[in-house]
């Protein structure tokens, strides 16, 4: 069986929340995503994590552009990437990318499907929506204390 998770990260990926605001704003995103009204319930994770942690797209991820040359990116080397890492994240997110040598950051890469990386996460497991709004987004980083963006799973 697969799964979907939408999640939301804040913008700077070092940054993390106090744990006040971080209750806000999970209280707003269980809110946006309350599940189906059959009783089928949405699980909810929030993370602080010790290190940049990556929070990819899974199956949805189809290319990656390098921001310098334009270039695509091979997925393989994007893989190998993450299973280097494994489970003890990232000290840095600097990389030399393999398309032209420029050095860059993993952040900034054109992902197509949006991946991210962070210290901190707010996961929707299975969520009955497919994306939240750019208002709904708003009101999720007032309540946090920073901006947010999002990346939707295929596991």
């Amino acid at each position: 069986m697969s799964d979907d998770v939408l999640s939301v990260i804040p913008t700077d990926p070092h940054w993390q929340p106090e744990e006040t605001a971080a209750d806000r704003a999970a209280s707003i995103v269980e809110d946006l995503a309350p599940g189906l009204p059959d009783g089928v319930d949405v699980e909810f994770d929030v993370t602080w994590h010790d290190t940049l942690t990556v929070v990819d797209c899974g199956q949805n991820l189809e290319k990656i552009g390098c921001p310098h040359c334009g270039a695509s990116i091979d997925i393989e080397w994007w893989a190998d990437l993450l299973e280097a890492h494994g489970d003890d994240g990232f000290a840095t997110l600097a990389v030399v990318v393999p398309c032209c040598g420029a050095a860059t950051s993993l952040d900034v890469l054109d992902y197509d499907w949006p991946c991210g990386f962070a210290r901190f996460e707010i996961a929707v497991w299975n969520p009955e929506r497919l994306w939240f709004s750019d208002d709904e987004l708003t009101v999720i980083g007032r309540a946090l204390g920073h901006p947010v963006r999002q990346v939707r799973a295929h596991i």
